[in-house]
């Protein structure tokens, strides 16, 4: 079966770059499954894979219902709209990676105490400072990362996100990842613990540069 050949591929050069660079480190696997069909995610999953990410709420809301017998973990990664909130809490996502601005956290937080909930959250750091990504500028993540954590309780911020330089040159994209490690190892002594960073055509790098958390699309399914 080809998916499970590139399930098998994809973890060994994961395997491969963790090894490289720290032993210890335990890397996690979300496959982005925002092109590919129930069934597609379904096959998946039989060849092992249980995390599973998607950028836009419908398509969330539609394949977690028609595959609600399987005990999988979604994850939200698009940009998530404040009108797009109380259908995206009704699905009940184990993370929201993608908590891009100031706005969104207090209107999410406002949401969640309303229906009792909480949920596991990452911030969104712009480290690229590319207009077409969203999320905070490096210079004022840090402390946007604490005002959160203090004022929205119902909000469960786990670590930092970032989607790495849109460019082909590698040092480029290095240094955003860089960037984002570097606020993280910050963070960490405020209980962050995942830095979600590398999707398919970085992946390795990202974890040369300390993520512990990579979303993979079409390296999966091809």
């Amino acid at each position: 079966m080809q998916l499970e050949q590139n399930l098998i591929d994809a973890i060994e050069r994961i395997e491969k770059a963790r090894i490289s660079v720290d032993r210890h480190r335990i890397i996690k696997l979300v496959a982005v499954s925002k092109y590919s069909s129930s069934e597609e995610i379904k096959a998946l999953y039989q060849c092992g894979q249980r995390a599973f990410g998607e950028n836009k709420v419908q398509d969330l809301q539609t394949k977690s219902i028609s595959l609600d017998s399987l005990p999988l973990e979604w994850h939200f990664i698009g940009t998530l709209q404040t009108n797009k909130i109380n259908a995206l809490l009704k699905i009940k996502p184990f993370m929201l990676q993608s908590l891009h601005s100031l706005e969104l956290a207090q209107e999410l937080q406002k949401r969640l105490q309303k229906e009792n909930l909480s949920l596991n959250t990452l911030l969104q750091v712009n480290s690229a400072k590319e207009e077409s990504k969203s999320g905070f500028a490096p210079e004022v993540a840090y402390e946007s990362y604490l005002k959160i954590k203090e004022e929205c309780p119902n909000i469960k911020l786990c670590g930092l996100m970032s989607i790495g330089a849109h460019t082909q040159d590698l040092k480029v994209i290095q240094k955003s990842f860089e960037c984002t490690r570097n606020i993280y190892e910050k963070l960490q002594k405020e209980g962050a613990q995942i830095l979600s960073m590398g999707m398919s055509s970085d992946f390795t790098l990202a974890i040369e540069c300390g993520s512990n958390l990579v979303r993979l699309g079409s390296t999966l399914f091809k």
